[in-house]
């Protein structure tokens, strides 16, 4: 039996899922990429999780496609079919996502890392977009990444595949956060207790709001959003929260100590 290449765990209504294939970079090998997809979903579906986060062994968060998987192009276009569904699992799964790096990202794992609701980085963590490198388009990741970027660095980046640190990623909007690497734990923590404080009918109904676009009526979108709020604060989680909130007591969906 192989050995995992995506380590999972819960605690505390967190849901660690962690790359664990370190010896390739963690790089995204059609096992990684099932066992990935796999744990995505069993997080969504439990109801104790609150909180995903997405980490790392090894120096590397994940360089991307496994290009040395598979000869030929037939095998490594069936990898990039695939890719997409992990994207859009991310960015559209009900519980908050929040990516920790400890080292690099490359091509599809700046991706992974654009999908996630907030990613945390150590200070020293280098990205690119490389691929036009090698002649190829970073199409795929574009889908995740474009909405997080400022459009003059997007041009920038895509077109001459430099490499930048978490300082400009921050500055760019790749990133939430850049620490020192002592510090990395501590504020990933800080990300998922704040995320664990909200009800999760709640994150999952601001998820889906962001994700909108926003049409250029203002009208029928007041309409919409004055529908969402009525909704959620007349339903049993905003009675819940309003009352915790008048008897100074803790919701109860909130993890307790």
């Amino acid at each position: 039996m192989a050995d995992e290449l995506v380590h999972y765990e819960v605690r505390r209504g967190i849901a660690a899922i962690t790359l664990n294939s370190p010896h390739n970079r963690n790089a995204l090998s059609a096992q990684l990429r099932a066992e990935l997809t796999q744990h995505l979903a069993t997080a969504d579906a439990d109801d104790e999780v609150r909180v995903i986060a997405l980490g790392h062994t090894g120096p590397v968060f994940c360089s991307g496609m496994d290009l040395k998987e598979a000869g030929g192009a037939s095998a490594n276009q069936q990898g990039v079919n695939e890719f997409p569904a992990i994207l859009e699992q991310i960015w559209t799964s009900p519980k908050p996502v929040v990516a920790k790096l400890a080292g690099p990202a490359r091509a599809g794992g700046v991706g992974i890392v654009a999908a996630c609701d907030i990613a945390v980085a150590v200070e020293g963590a280098t990205f690119a977009f490389s691929e036009v490198r090698i002649g190829v388009v970073p199409a795929v990741i574009s889908v995740t990444v474009l909405p997080r970027l400022l459009p003059r660095a997007a041009h920038e980046l895509f077109l001459t595949g430099e490499t930048f640190d978490a300082t400009r990623a921050v500055a760019i909007g790749l990133l939430n956060s850049a620490v020192p690497a002592e510090d990395l734990d501590a504020e990933v923590r800080r990300f998922t207790d704040m995320l664990a404080l909200g009800g999760p009918n709640a994150l999952a109904a601001t998820k889906q709001m962001l994700r909108q676009p926003r049409p250029a009526n203002l009208g029928e979108t007041f309409a919409d959003m004055l529908e969402l709020s009525a909704h959620h604060f007349g339903g049993q989680e905003g009675q819940e929260g309003i009352t915790a909130f008048v008897q100074k007591r803790k919701p109860s969906w909130v993890p307790q100590d």
